[in-house]
């Protein structure tokens, strides 16, 4: 799970069906940290059980997205491996892999976008949905090394086989054996990410406006 500074458990209520539905806040949290002593054991095992993470070679360039607030409906997470190209660049010491944590949104709404990438003394940046109506995503994933912000959630399952998970559809599952967490919804405000892939099924951005400049997000 999650390592934060501070964590509180809201106080449940009773459904309709007498069914006791939880909610947790997590303050500044860092989302499936992970100790640097355990990240070659986790590679290792993830290689040999095939787990991969974005269906594509990554650039090995990552990129920064932040927002004041994403709201998301049916919400998983879980381990995963992003690989470049036999010899990329961009490779340095990892190897041409990169451990990420997989995040997986079925239907997403995020105020305020910026979206960042360093290409070497000049970034490309993207903002979106700062006016008033929100960028809206569909089958959203992002797979990041980094994340932080403050999250809530509803109903959220931690532990678990990634593979079995449904509440984010099929984007939602991951590879067998593979330790993740899914949630009814999870609200996240002050997001900021590190990323190295993303894809969505759909991807709406009211007012966006692409620009150089020699700040990122």
């Amino acid at each position: 799970m999650a390592m934060s500074e501070d964590a509180a458990v809201a106080a449940e209520t009773p459904t309709p069906t007498g069914t006791r539905r939880g909610r947790v806040r997590i303050k500044r949290t860092a989302l499936m940290a992970v100790p640097a002593v355990a990240v070659g054991g986790i590679l290792m095992t993830l290689t040999a059980q095939g787990v991969l993470a974005a269906q594509f070679s990554i650039s090995g360039m990552p990129f920064t997205i932040t927002a004041d607030k994403l709201d998301g409906d049916g919400f998983a997470q879980f381990g995963s491996l992003d690989h470049m190209i036999p010899g990329s660049p961009n490779q340095g010491h990892t190897g041409g892999q990169v451990l990420v944590a997989v995040s997986a949104i079925k239907t997403a709404e995020i105020t305020n976008l910026c979206q960042s990438v360093d290409l070497g003394g000049v970034n490309l940046v993207i903002h979106a949905g700062d006016q008033g109506t929100p960028v809206s995503a569909s089958d959203l994933t992002t797979d990041s090394d980094l994340l932080s912000g403050d999250a809530e959630f509803k109903n959220i399952e931690i532990g678990g086989d990634a593979s079995t998970y449904t509440k984010a559809g099929d984007v939602g599952k991951g590879g067998k054996g593979v330790f993740g967490q899914q949630a009814d919804h999870v609200q996240l405000t002050h997001l900021n990410q590190h990323n190295y892939a993303s894809t969505a099924v759909g991807f709406k951005l009211p007012n966006l406006r692409l620009s150089f400049s020699s700040k990122g997000c």
